[in-house]
This record gives C-alpha cells, structure tokens and sequence, in this order.
C-alpha cells in the first residue's frame, strides 16, 4: 500500500513536470548551498545541522507538493505547513542570507492544493516580508529583485498548476462523458433489440405453432406452407432490423422511421394517426417504405400547416395523408418526390400525390 502511495505522486503531467522542473532547480543550488554554509566561520556541528536543514527543505520543495497534487485543502495547507517550518529553520541557521530561498518556498506553495486566495496569501505575504527585509537593509537600489521574483515566479507557477488542475479535470469529465454515452448507446441497443424482437419472435412462434397444427391436420398443407412462409419473411425483417440496430444506421427501416415521425409529428403539434407496427411490411421493402414515410413526414412537418396527419402500411402500400393545404396548381415535384419516385420505380411500383381525403395532400406507393 505504501509503494501504491508512493507511486501515485509521479502519476499525471503536473507532478512529473513538477518533479522535473524541482529536480534540475535543486541541482542548479546545490553548490551554491553547499560554497554557502561551509564558507562560513563556524563549528562543525553547526555546518552539518545547517547541511542538514536545507536538505531537509530541499527534499520537501521538490516532494511534498507531488505528494498534495491529488489530495484534500487539508493536505494542502499541511504541506505548506511543513515547508514553512522547514524554511524557519533554514533561516534560524543562515538568517537573512536565507531569503533568497523564498523562491522556491513561492513556488512549492503554488504547487500545492489550497483554500482558494490562500496560496496567493502566502505569496503575496513573502514578497512583502522580503522587501521590508531590504530595504531595512538600506539597498534600495537592490530591495525590489527578491520580492519580484517571488510575486513572478509564485503567481506563474500559480497559474500552471491551476491550468493543469483544470485540465486534468477537463479529461475526467471527457472520460466520463465518454462512459455515459456508451452506457446510454448500450442501454439503446437493449431497448431496440427488445422492441424489434419481443414482437417479431412473439408472432414467429405463433405463426410456427398454428403451422405445427396445420401439419397435423388431413388438409392443411396448404395453409401450413403459407404460415412458414410467412415466419420466413418475419425473421428476415428482424434479422434486418438487428443487423440496421448494431451497426447504428435506422435512418432507412420503415420501424425506424415510425417512431421518429411519432416525436416530429406530436413535436410540430400536429395529430398522428400511425400503425403500431409495420411487421406486415416485407423485409425487402422496409427500407424503401422507410424512405417514404420519411418525405412524406417530413413535407408535412414543413409545408402542410396540417393539424392532423394519417399514416397506412400494408405489405405492397405506403400512404401519408394529412388535412393541410393540399396541393398547389403551381406546385412541382421536389427534389426529396423526385428522388423516392427514382426509388420507387427501380423497385417496380408506382408513386401518386394528390389531395387527400383529409383535404389536405396525399402521398402514396404502391409496390
């Protein structure tokens, strides 16, 4: 569990980046900190405890906010919490000339999960300590360079680890986006998959029982072979209808298109008349019947200012009809008529418009 810990302070762009970035900056000042605490005339014990605490805050600039990147406020203000008296005791060895430290501490802070404005607290609360430092120094000339530098490379760093936070929340979102469109596609294959089969299979394994007891009747042969027949059509629809379902293409299934000219239709306030199932259709002209019901929908939806719309299948016709204006004397076939008459004739049938018995216009095929 603890390697499991361990592990995840290195997992995702910004504790890596972050790690990189501490690594190379704490090889950049180790012998600077070194030439820094052994130039001085002072003990041995004190030189080593001196080593000692900036290695102790050094470990920590370069671990601890990796180690808060994925956890709560609490953690964060806990780290933070930790580099600041790490940092006290850097300057109780060093005093003044640890200041310049405090650029690394803005930076960490910025690193680190905190309460909203309290990173920016803290930055803002070094940079102002620093310049008081400096200028109570008499350097004015000198007393501006630290605390800029803390202000610009906390506020930066500020900003990096927020844009990354937000990335990282970004992608979470994506991905679970992502997980709910698949359950929302799988949870739509499961309903048409029960919508297509339960009634298909259901009149299938009619049909093939009132074949079985044809069979056994002296004369029914005939009726039997056409009960088959008829089982054979109805499983080449639904096997139809599966293939269109998982392969996400339902825009030409005659089943397909009732359903959306249900919601067009009650959607345009508009009364619809439809069948409740279009399982008398045969399987090869579902996708032709399917195409016209969605023109003649369509046209209704748009042009027919129609309070009322009435739609028949039967194995060999299609028609829409509806109670709107009707046709015009002036008015020509469409583009959208002129392509399912295209249809219709390369598939043997006849295609009329005309007024309806509704008074309004009328779309029929005939196979």
């Amino acid at each position: 569990m603890k390697t499991q810990a361990f592990g995840e302070m290195f997992r995702g762009p910004g504790p890596r980046r972050w790690f990189l970035g501490a690594g190379l900056s704490v090889l950049l000042w180790a012998w600077p900190t070194w030439n820094l605490v052994w130039s001085v005339d002072e003990p041995l014990v004190w030189k080593l405890a001196a080593s000692a605490s900036l290695v102790a805050f050094f470990l920590a600039y370069a671990f601890l906010p990796m180690f808060g990147w994925r956890r709560s406020a609490r953690t964060g203000l806990a780290t933070a919490g930790i580099l600041l008296a790490l940092d006290a005791l850097v300057i109780l060895f060093l005093g003044r000339e640890a200041l310049w430290t405090w650029p690394f501490l803005a930076c960490a802070i910025a690193m680190t999960v905190l309460p909203p404005r309290v990173d920016f607290a803290l930055i803002v609360f070094l940079a102002a300590v620093s310049l008081t430092v400096e200028l109570s120094d008499g350097n004015p000339e000198q007393a501006f360079f630290q605390p800029a530098l803390i202000l610009s490379l906390g506020l930066m760093m500020t900003s990096f680890a927020r844009l990354i936070r937000q990335t990282v929340e970004l992608r979470a979102a994506q991905t679970g986006l992502a997980d709910a469109a698949v359950a929302a596609e799988r949870s739509r294959v499961a309903r048409d998959m029960h919508d297509i089969l339960g009634h298909s299979l259901t009149v299938i394994a009619v049909k093939a029982e009132l074949a079985g007891r044809m069979l056994e009747a002296p004369s029914g042969a005939d009726r039997a072979a056409k009960e088959i027949a008829e089982v054979q059509d109805l499983a080449r629809g639904a096997l139809a209808d599966v293939r269109a379902t998982v392969a996400g293409y339902r825009g030409v299934n005659v089943l397909a298109e009732l359903a959306v000219a249900r919601t067009a239709l009650e959607s345009a306030g508009i009364d619809a008349e439809l069948p409740a199932t279009s399982e008398e259709v045969p399987a090869g002209r579902r996708e032709l019947f399917g195409w016209v019901l969605r023109e003649g929908v369509t046209n209704v939806v748009r042009h027919s200012g129609a309070g009322r719309c009435r739609v028949r299948l039967s194995s060999s016709t299609v028609l829409v009809e509806d109670d709107g204006v009707g046709p015009g004397l002036g008015d020509g076939m469409g583009s959208g008529l002129a392509g399912i008459r295209e249809r219709v004739e390369a598939a043997g049938g006849t295609l009329s418009i005309g007024s309806s018995e509704l008074g309004g216009f009328r779309l029929a095929v005939q196979v």
